[in-house]
Parts: structure tokens; sequence; C-alpha cells
């Protein structure tokens, strides 16, 4: 369990100087407790406080680092409202070495093209999990030097057997894989290897209770880069021990579950299996491994995730640049809107779908939506006129037509005024402009 404020407090300088950041060492005791501080930022703690707080200091799950710089853990709030959450769930695709090698070839080419923009972000599938299907060190230690050698991405080699674990990873150390999986029959060699060779290891046990035991006596092996396994396989008690694991973490700094924890869909309909996985993203998984790896089936997943892992506090946003449609000639038309990403891709793709090379230019309102930046002045046609001469679009057309958003309309009179552009009233949806802009342009 973690320790209280007080017991905290009694171990601290005492000075009341505030070069941490606050006031007090009480506050600041009681930060650390909370997992809301840092021990580091006291300049006089003693080496010997300094070692027996290092469990309340440090966060409530464990970062865990692997691969091509992929980070699992090191969260702290049950509900992204009440702060945010910081690193998205690793996805990783399985490669069985039971496959012939124009199999995996093939798998792997998939896996590759996964790469998606969307909303102006990009995405891509995190990594790769090698399964020893077949029980064969040596064919195992073959496909993973085969997968390595065809891809960068974050690797996952995935066996029971120590010899498997043993013949392949030292060949692939320095790429920093997660291994796996340590139960209570082989934890000490697949541990003692992972040690050795500096890198993660998974720790898997049938239910809560196990993995206690396990991680207790893995602790005492001398070391601590761990992920843990509940080991369930049926999304209703998979879903229920990820949750207990992130509360006991969290809420009750239970220290032997403050780790990263990975789970595996088990679903073969791929529709069913991003299902599944779309559980265990939003409750609490830091790594999900899959087994389908078509494109139709990853994006909806991978759009479910950046939608979680953002700061609900603020608004996604585009660069407030004039944004060019096509390829644009002088008498290109020019739309006005805010950059609020929803917003804004709503406009450029039906801009898009018109076949009408266009300039857009968002204007900065810190991310809200046409009406909500209005009302809150932020959408003013002083604002857009400035952002119009800045952007230099009067250079690049030969007409002085500007559209703007129906829902505010009310600003065409002032805004020509300001900008010396004729403003024209476009229609109040996104959906509109297709068809008021053949028409405008009829």
């Amino acid at each position: 369990m973690g320790l209280t404020g007080l017991e905290i407090y009694k171990q601290l300088p005492k000075k009341n100087c505030g070069e941490c950041g606050t006031p007090t060492c009480l506050a600041f005791a009681m930060a650390l407790a909370a997992g809301k501080g840092a021990l580091e930022t006291c300049p006089y703690v003693t080496d010997e406080a300094r070692e027996n707080l290092a469990s309340a200091s440090a966060p409530p799950i464990k970062a865990i680092k692997f691969g091509n710089e992929s980070i699992l853990g090191d969260e702290t709030v049950l509900f992204r409202h009440d702060k945010t959450f910081y690193h998205p769930t690793t996805l990783l695709i399985q490669v069985a070495d039971s496959l012939t090698d124009s199999e995996i070839d093939s798998k792997l080419q998939e896996i590759e093209g996964l790469e998606f923009d969307r909303v102006g972000l990009h995405y891509s599938v995190d990594g790769i999990a090698i399964v020893n299907e077949s029980g064969d060190p040596a064919r195992f230690n073959q496909v993973v030097a085969k997968v390595a050698s065809a891809t960068q991405r974050s690797l996952l080699l995935l066996s029971e057997n120590p010899a498997s674990l043993t013949a392949a990873v030292p060949g692939i150390a320095s790429r920093k894989p997660l291994i796996g999986s340590a139960t209570s029959e082989n934890y000490e060699a697949v541990v003692n290897l992972a040690k050795e060779q500096n890198v993660p290891v998974i720790l898997k046990a049938d239910g809560l209770d196990a993995l206690n035991e396990l991680v207790e006596s893995a602790q005492k092996l001398g070391y601590k880069e761990f992920v843990l396994d509940p080991g369930s396989r049926t999304i209703s008690q998979t879903l229920a021990n990820l949750t207990h694991l992130r509360r006991l973490a969290i809420k009750k700094k239970f220290r032997p579950f403050g780790y990263p924890v990975v789970a595996f869909t088990t679903k073969n309909e791929p529709l069913d299996e991003i299902a599944e996985a779309s559980v265990y993203v939003s409750k609490y998984a830091s790594a999900v491994v899959l087994k389908t790896s078509g494109k139709a089936h990853i994006l909806p997943l991978m759009a479910l995730r950046q939608n979680l892992y953002t700061d609900p506090q603020k608004p996604i946003q585009v660069e407030p640049t004039l944004h060019v449609i096509g390829e644009v000639n002088e008498n290109s038309p020019v739309y006005i809107t805010t950059n609020f990403s929803l917003t804004y891709y709503s406009v450029e793709g039906e801009v898009d779908s018109s076949k009408i090379p266009s300039y857009i230019l968002p204007i900065d309102t810190d991310g809200t939506s046409v009406l909500t930046s209005y009302a809150a002045g932020k959408f003013e046609p002083e604002k857009i006129a400035d952002a119009l001469a800045a952007c230099g679009v009067a250079d690049k057309v030969s007409h002085r037509n500007l559209i703007i958003p129906g829902a505010v309309a009310v600003i065409s009179g002032k805004l020509q005024e300001k900008s010396g552009w004729k403003v024209i009233v476009g229609p109040r949806e996104a959906s509109g402009i297709i068809s008021f802009v053949r028409a405008l342009q009829a």
C-alpha cells in the first residue's frame, strides 16, 4: 500500500521553502501521496528519505518502455474527464511461427500497409506479436529474426517455453522487445532472461490472487519491468480484471498491481474481434494483441483510441493557415471556417467532393465550432479580416469573393467593410457546400 501524506511528511526536511512548487512541505507530502508530485522536485530531501519514499513518489502505474518508443502504463486516473489519459493503448498484430514463410511475408506486407491519415492525424499499428505456436525454439528464432528484419515496429515475443525465448531474445535484445509469458511454472527462467537482456516481461497468472503472488515472487528476483496478464480470455472476465487492476493501482495504491496490463482478443470473426478490442481499449488495457489486420477493421479501432486519448479539455485543432484543396488557380473560391478539426474537416471533405479546387482559411478560435466561437467573440469580423490579410490569399486569386458559414450571416456586412472583400453567405451546414458552390459557378 502507498504511504499516507503524514507518513511522507515525517521524512521530509520541513523547510517550507516552496522551491518544489508547493507552499509547504505538508502540501508537498499530500501531493506525493496522491501521485501528483515528484520527489525529485525537493532539493533538500535526504538520500535515506529518498530511498524510503521511492514507492510513494512513483506513479500509481509504472511506465514500461519497449520497442519503437512504445510506452505502456504511466496513467494516473480512472476517467479521462478527471484529468486525461497519456499513453494510447499499444495495438499489436499476431504473426504465428506456424505459418509458412510466404504466409508470413504476406501478413507482414499487410501489417506494414496499416497507415492512415484521418482528420489531420496519422495512425499506424504499433507493433507485431510473434507467437510460438510451433513450440520449436529454432523455428521461433527464425521467424523472430525474419520479422525483425522486415519491420521497425515494436516487437512482442510470446512463448511460455523458456528455451524458445532464450533462442530468440538475444538476437534482437537491442530492439528492446516485450517478452512473455512468465508463469508460476517458468517465471524464474523467463524473468532472469528478461533481466539479463534488459527487456520488459509479461507476468501471466489465472486470476488476480494468483497474479499478486506471481508479481511478488518475480519482484524478489530483483527486476520490476513487468506487464501484467490476468489470464482471462472471455470479454466479461477480462473487463472485470482490467477494471479491478486499474482501481486497485490508482485508488488503493496497491503496488503489486501498479504495472501496465496486456489483453488478448479471442474472437475469430474480425468485426467481433474489433468490438472486443474496443472494450479493452476503453477499459483499461495498456496493450491489445489482435489477429485481424484488415484496414477496414483496424481503422475504426484506431479512431476510437484517438478519441479516448485526447485531452477532453482541449479541442482538437488544425493549423489556422491557408489550406489548399486541389489544383487551385486565380478563380478558386475562398472559404472561411474555424480551426476546430471536426468543423474544418467536414468543410474540407465537402469542398474536395465538389471537385472545385478551393482555398480554405480556418480562423484560430481555440478549436471551437462556428456558433460557439461566434458566441464567445472569437469569430469576429476584425479577426477574420486580419487573418485574411495575413495569409496572402489576395495575391493568389483575381477575385475578392469570400464565402462564410451561413450560421453567422449576421457578420457579413461588417466583415465586408473591414476586409474590403465581397462576402457571400454560404450554407449553414457543410453538407450544403457542393450544391451551393456549383450553383454559384453556374
